[in-house]
């Protein structure tokens, strides 16, 4: 909600900014996709190497009592 407020204000101080920022935001919403994807992929390279070293502690730490 904020945002849209922001961008109102926006509109009514400098409309041809506004209209550009209106026009652009899904093309750089589309150029950024790869980085994001790229990102959660590398995030779970990254929890799949945490859990495979944790792995041995897990195991000699025994079943967990609750």
């Amino acid at each position: 909600m904020t945002t849209f407020l922001l961008w109102l204000v926006l509109l009514v101080f400098c409309w041809p900014i506004a209209l550009l920022a209106l026009v652009l935001y899904p093309l750089v919403w589309l150029i950024a996709l790869p980085f994001r994807l790229l990102g959660f992929a590398v995030d779970g390279v990254f929890e799949f190497l945490r859990a495979l070293f944790l792995l041995p502690a897990r195991i000699l730490r025994g079943p967990r009592t609750t």
